[in-house]
């Protein structure tokens, strides 16, 4: 087990060298599954995610059909290989937790009631799993549900901000997700201007949690433009084909 940091903040920088507002690397692309109707791949740091989307169509058992929209189906996984103690295969309290978080996040932002009786499903499959596995499923599930063509009010873009050695910082990396003094993810809609997920773990100060929504929704909005150019680029492709 990693043990915890005499300091998180040296010099300014955090331990792998980033300002306190710097998010890690992201890297995102749509349309990477031939057999889905939309998916996405992401890689946030040493995250790597990928998110497919099948739908919609008819439910199954009717009993579950809802008569005036469609019912969006989440499923969060981490792979067994994902971690570096190997996970059980399966369903786990957390990931059943998480593809719920997945599903309230998300569907505020897509037109549901044109789907009635029907059913989206919305895969997010952890390849590699470091700090930040849920803003990385979300915000990758968001765009693959963009490829699949399903009409959306705006994407949902998701990342966390948290608190360190009295310090609000962007985008936690593992040590400070396991050791840090809090955290704070949250999904957020940047055209709409409408949070869709707020979660909040340890201690803030009424101030230091102002400050670290500000910062969250900062993030939030850098991790929107890459997920418009990662569904500008596929589609830019399909044109010149």
């Amino acid at each position: 087990m990693t043990e915890k940091p005499e300091k998180f903040i040296i010099d300014g920088k955090r331990l792998d060298g980033r300002e306190p507002n710097e998010m890690r690397p992201l890297k995102i692309e749509a349309g990477i599954l031939e057999k889905a109707d939309g998916s996405a791949y992401l890689e946030l740091g040493e995250n790597k995610a990928m998110a497919s989307v099948y739908g919609p169509r008819e439910m199954h058992p009717r009993h579950l059909q809802k008569t005036n929209r469609a019912v969006l189906r989440c499923r969060y996984n981490l792979a067994p290989f994902s971690v570096e103690d190997r996970k059980r295969p399966g369903p786990s309290r957390r990931s059943t937790e998480i593809s719920k978080v997945a599903r309230e996040a998300l569907e505020p932002a897509v037109f549901l009631e044109r789907y009635p009786r029907a059913v989206i499903d919305v895969s997010m499959e952890l390849l590699q799993a470091s700090a930040g596995t849920r803003t990385a499923g979300i915000t990758a599930a968001s765009v693959a549900l963009a490829d699949a063509g399903i009409p959306m009010r705006d994407l949902v873009a998701s990342t966390a901000a948290g608190k360190v050695d009295d310090t609000i910082i962007l985008d936690l990396e593992k040590e400070e997700d396991q050791f840090g003094d809090g955290d704070m993810p949250i999904a957020y809609m940047p055209q709409k201007k409408k949070i869709t997920l707020i979660q909040m773990d340890g201690n803030f100060k009424p101030e230091e949690f102002e400050e670290a929504l500000d910062l969250a929704i900062e993030g939030c909005e850098q991790v929107y433009e890459k997920q418009r150019k990662a569904l500008e680029e596929k589609y830019t492709k399909v044109e010149e084909q």
